[in-house]
């Protein structure tokens, strides 16, 4: 396990419903000091502009142009955040478990308000995590994500939605997939 520390600030960007105590996510705000939960005014009931504008306020508050974790429909999120705002500097994102906000087949409707999903390269790196058995995506489609985006795809095996209903516990797997994020920007670590 690499125990070294991120140099950017870390902005953590849960789904539908949130994060609970369990998920990952939760575990980084927790016990990692450069991490922070963007929060949303209502996690159950999304409103595209509503959780841009949070994304927004978000990274320009940090002192240093942030990565992004997104889970889930976060994932949609960072991509309609990088149309509209795509000159505010971003170190670069992870993208974990990207819901497919279009299909009726594997996401609920409160979900729909994201699509379309913007297909357009992001105008910084990012790489997307996906499993091979989540039910919110198919994996075929998680790798066009990553194509479209400009990502680097990572799949994991069968690990479900990468959440808490996967018992991953502090995810150091993820974590690691982060620093090499950073570390390929150029970026170093200190410990």
């Amino acid at each position: 396990m690499n125990t070294q520390t991120m140099t950017s600030p870390v902005l953590i960007l849960p789904g539908l419903g949130g994060s609970s105590q369990s998920h990952w996510q939760s575990h980084w705000c927790s016990k990692r000091s450069q991490c922070r939960l963007v929060e949303q005014d209502n996690w159950n009931i999304p409103e595209p502009s509503s959780w841009i504008n949070a994304l927004q306020s978000a990274v320009v508050s940090c002192a240093a142009p942030p990565l992004l974790v997104a889970h889930s429909l976060s994932c949609a999120l960072v991509a309609h955040w990088a149309q509209r705002h795509h000159d505010t500097p971003i170190r670069g994102a992870l993208l974990v478990a990207p819901s497919d906000v279009e299909s009726e087949d594997h996401t609920p409707m409160e979900v729909r308000c994201f699509a379309p999903i913007p297909m357009a390269q992001l105008p910084f790196p990012s790489t997307v995590i996906a499993s091979s058995n989540d039910p919110y995506v198919d994996i075929i489609r998680a790798q066009l994500f990553a194509t479209a985006w400009g990502s680097s795809f990572v799949n994991i095996g069968e690990c479900g939605h990468i959440n808490a209903d996967s018992h991953l516990g502090e995810w150091h797997e993820g974590w690691g997939l982060l620093q090499d994020l950073e570390e390929a920007q150029g970026l170093s670590c200190r410990a």
